[in-house]
C-alpha cells in the first residue's frame, strides 16, 4: 500500500471517528465522563461477587482470593485491547463491529447475536437473584418478584440515555459505598474487636481452617467458571461508546481504573469478610456478604447487604435491557438483524430491541417457577460461556488490528494495550483453559452442550440470510 492510501485510509477513518463523536448513528451523547466511570467501576460488582461466591468459598475456600486476583489480571488485559480498538474507532455495538471488520461478516453476526443472547440470559440471572434477595423479608414466591423486576426494570429503559446513566450511576454508588463501609467494618472489628465476631475474628482464618487451598490446588482451579461470570460486564463501556460525550478521554480513565476496582471490591472485600467469618461458615446460594454480618451478630446490617446486593442484581439487570437494545439496532444496521430494531425513539432509545429483549427475559420468571432453588445454576454456566466469546473477539480483533497498525496498513491507537499482542495471547490461553474446566464441571457442562446448538442456529440463520441479502456478508464502516 503506498503512502497517499495509507493517508486516505487514515483520513477516512478519522472523519468515521468525526461522525460518532457527533452522534453519527443516531443516538445521544448523554453519557458524561462522572456517568461512565460509574458505570465502569459497578459493572462488575454484581450478581456473581454478592451471590456467586458463596458457591466459590465452600469449594475453594480463601484461595478464591487468589482466583480472583488471577482472572482480575487477565480481565484487565482484555480491557485494555477493548480500550486499544475503542481509541481507533469509538463505535456503539463495538463487539461486532470489530468482528466484522478484523475478522468478517459471519464473525459479526455471530458475535452481535452472542453477546444480545448474553444480556437477556445475565438479565434472567439477575433478576433471578433479585427475586431471591427478596425472600430474605417476604415469604412470596420467587417468580412473583421476578415478574415485577422484570417490568419495573423494563419501563426503566424507555427514558432517555442521561436518566439510565444518572440512575446507574447512582446504582453504583450504592454498591460502591456498601463494599467500602464493609471493609472497614471488617477492619474495624480485626483491630479494634467489636461485634460477636471480635473475639474469633483473625488473619489467620485465612490459613488456619484447613489451610488456604483447603480441597487442593484442583478445586480452586474449578471455581474459575463462577469467577469470570462475576467479571462478564466489565466491557460493557465498549457498548456505551457510542453515547459517551467524550469517549476519548472517558473511555481509557474508566478502563484504567480496572486493576484498582478488582482489588478493593473482590480480593480486599474477600480477604477482611474471611479474616472476621472462617469459610467454613458460608455456604452455596447465600450471599456471603449477609451471612458475614448475621455472624458478627448485626442483624440490621445483614438487611443493609440484602438491600444493597438487590440493588446490584437490578442494575446488572437495567445494563442487560440497555446493552440488547443497542446490539439488535447494531445487526439490524448492517443488514443482519429485522430493519425495524434501527428504529430509535425521540429520546433516542432503540425501542423495538429493548421491548423484544425483555419479553424474552421474561422466560427468567417460567424458570423461577419451574426450579425455584436451582434456576441460578442453570443460567450462570451459559452466561459464562456467551459472555465470554465477546472476550476472545475482542482479543483476536486487537491482535489483527496490531498486526496491520504496525504494517502501516491502519492508523496507531492512541491508546495501546501493553505487552500486546503477546498478554493478548496470553489471555486467550486463559479463556480457553476455562472452557476445558466448564467441561470437566458437570454443573457447567450444560453451557457448553447449548453453545454447539446455538452455533448451528446462527450458522444457518447466516446461510438464508445471505441468500436473501447479499448486503449481510458485505462490511461497511460506520
Amino acid at each position: 500500500m503506498t503512502s497517499s492510501q495509507v493517508d486516505q485510509l487514515r483520513d477516512g477513518n478519522e472523519a468515521a471517528r468525526a461522525e460518532d463523536s457527533e452522534g453519527g448513528e443516531g443516538y445521544q451523547r448523554g453519557l458524561g465522563s462522572r456517568q461512565i466511570q460509574m458505570i465502569a467501576i459497578g459493572g462488575a460488582i454484581g450478581t456473581g461477587l454478592f451471590l456467586g461466591a458463596g458457591k466459590g468459598i465452600s469449594k475453594a475456600g480463601p484461595s478464591l482470593i487468589l482466583a480472583y486476583a488471577i482472572a482480575g489480571v487477565v480481565i484487565f488485559l482484555i480491557m485494555r485491547a477493548l480500550g486499544e480498538l475503542l481509541m481507533y474507532r469509538p463505535v456503539s455495538g463495538s463487539f461486532s463491529e470489530y468482528a466484522r471488520e478484523f475478522i468478517g461478516p459471519f464473525a459479526g453476526f455471530v458475535t452481535g447475536w452472542t453477546y444480545w443472547l448474553f444480556w437477556v440470559v445475565t438479565g434472567i440471572t439477575e433478576v433471578t437473584a433479585a427475586a431471591a434477595y427478596m425472600t430474605y423479608w417476604f415469604d412470596i414466591p420467587q417468580w412473583v418478584s421476578a415478574l415485577v423486576f422484570t417490568f419495573v426494570l423494563y419501563g426503566a429503559n424507555l427514558i432517555s440515555v442521561k436518566l439510565f446513566g444518572e440512575l446507574e450511576f447512582w446504582f453504583s454508588m450504592v454498591k460502591v459505598t456498601a463494599i467500602v463501609g464493609m471493609i472497614l467494618i471488617c477492619a474495624g472489628i480485626l483491630t479494634i474487636g467489636f461485634s460477636d465476631a471480635g473475639d474469633t475474628a483473625s488473619v489467620s482464618h485465612l490459613w488456619d481452617d484447613g489451610g488456604f487451598f483447603p480441597h487442593g490446588v484442583g478445586s480452586t482451579l474449578m471455581t474459575l467458571q463462577m469467577v469470570m461470570f462475576a467479571f462478564l460486564a466489565v466491557e460493557l463501556v465498549g457498548v456505551t461508546a457510542g453515547e459517551s460525550k467524550d469517549p476519548k478521554k472517558v473511555l481509557p480513565k474508566a478502563i484504567n481504573t480496572v486493576p484498582w476496582r478488582i482489588a478493593v471490591f473482590y480480593v480486599g472485600a474477600l480477604i477482611m469478610i474471611l479474616s472476621v467469618v472462617p469459610w467454613t461458615n458460608f455456604h452455596p446460594g447465600v450471599s456471603p456478604f449477609v451471612a458475614a454480618f448475621q455472624k458478627m451478630g448485626l442483624a440490621a446490617g445483614a438487611g443493609i447487604v440484602n438491600f444493597v446486593v438487590l440493588t446490584a442484581a437490578l442494575s446488572s439487570c437495567n445494563s442487560g435491557m440497555y446493552s440488547t437494545g443497542r446490539m439488535l439496532r447494531d445487526l439490524a444496521l448492517n443488514n443482519q438483524g429485522p430493519k425495524f430494531f434501527t428504529k430509535l425513539t425521540r429520546s433516542g432509545t432503540p425501542l423495538a430491541g429493548t421491548t423484544f429483549s425483555a419479553a424474552l427475559m421474561l422466560v427468567g420468571v417460567w424458570i423461577n417457577y419451574q426450579w425455584p432453588g436451582k434456576a441460578f445454576d442453570y443460567v450462570v454456566s451459559f452466561a459464562t460461556i456467551s459472555g465470554m466469546w465477546a472476550w476472545i473477539v475482542i482479543l483476536i480483533c486487537q491482535i489483527r488490528y496490531r498486526s496491520k497498525a504496525n504494517r502501516g496498513l491502519l492508523p496507531q491507537s492512541e491508546f495501546r494495550a501493553p505487552g500486546a499482542p503477546y498478554t493478548s495471547v496470553f489471555a486467550l490461553l486463559f479463556i480457553f483453559m476455562v472452557i476445558v474446566l466448564m467441561g470437566i464441571d458437570k454443573d457447567a457442562r450444560v453451557s457448553l452442550y447449548c453453545a454447539p446448538l446455538w452455533g448451528a442456529i446462527l450458522g444457518v440463520s447466516y446461510w438464508v440470510l445471505k441468500r436473501r441479502n447479499p448486503e449481510a456478508a458485505a462490511f461497511r464502516k460506520r
